[in-house]
């Protein structure tokens, strides 16, 4: 079991990485995030120990929480804190009681994660997704569907962002992801790995119930309300889901586990065959 150390002022210096987390979330940790929670932690733990930092926990979770504490690195500190010094550091009552500071991943870039898939994958592509619960959201089905990755673009906000993380259940941790660099056509750089670009939109040429798989399937997410630039949806085979009562369109991430559902579970397309 891990060293826990205790604190019991929440300005200690050893703790300023989690000061006054809601005014910070936004502006960047230089390379370091907050993670929120018994379920996110977990998931971090069994995902990727490594990048675990530092734990702060309510003293009263320690008992739950010591099968994680063989899993951290040996340098990882437990700083425990009772309820008050933890809601006075925080600068907010926390009473999920558990957080924990990671480091981020090196950047990828989109042409890597593209090029290590195998013959036969699914991958996301998200183009402006600024909400964070959509974005948490749709990391959640890709994690739960197998999704061989995500790629976002510049105006996609912040997988490692607090709120993101813990509405993914701590897939944004996990889900290879991958960023499109400034100017880079996305539509091109699918083709040239063999990925078939399948835009989702209301106004769609083809119906996902008719939908055969391609072997390799890139699934492209756009905003909702201005969703994808028409000058990408000319480039690739759009693809609509029917809706009864006059309603036109879904949430995002609701639109990304359907499909996804889909393309895992009906049969691919031998590229062969095309």
């Amino acid at each position: 079991m891990a060293d826990l150390i205790p604190i019991d002022d929440p300005n200690d210096p050893r703790v300023a990485a989690y000061r006054d987390i809601k005014e910070r979330d936004l502006v960047g940790r230089q390379g370091l995030f907050i993670a929120e929670g018994e379920t996110v932690l977990r998931a971090f733990v069994r995902d990727a120990p490594q990048r675990v930092a530092s734990l702060l926990i309510d003293g009263k979770r320690a008992d739950k929480l010591a099968d994680l504490f063989a899993g951290l690195p040996e340098d990882a500190p437990v700083y425990v804190v009772g309820q008050a010094v933890l809601d006075a550091i925080a600068g907010f009552h926390l009473h999920r009681g558990v957080l924990a500071v990671g480091a981020k991943p090196e950047p990828l870039a989109a042409d890597a994660l593209l090029a290590r898939a195998g013959r036969t994958a699914v991958v996301l592509v998200l183009m402006g997704i600024a909400n964070h619960d959509n974005l948490g959201g749709i990391f959640r089905n890709a994690a739960a569907f197998g999704v061989d990755g995500v790629i976002l673009d510049g105006d996609c906000c912040d997988p490692f962002y607090r709120k993101a993380i813990r509405v993914s259940s701590g897939a944004t941790l996990s889900v290879p992801t991958a960023w499109l660099a400034p100017g880079e056509d996305v539509v091109t750089l699918l083709e040239r790995h063999g990925f078939q670009g399948l835009a989702l939109s209301p106004a769609a040429d083809e119906t996902l119930a008719r939908l055969t798989p391609p072997a390799r399937s890139a699934v492209l997410l756009g905003a909702e309300g201005p969703g994808l630039s028409a000058a990408v949806m000319a480039r690739v085979r759009t693809i609509g889901i029917p809706m009864a009562g006059g309603f036109d369109s879904l949430n995002v991430a609701t639109t990304s586990g359907i499909v996804l559902h889909h393309l895992r579970f009906a049969e691919a397309m031998d590229p062969t065959d095309s």
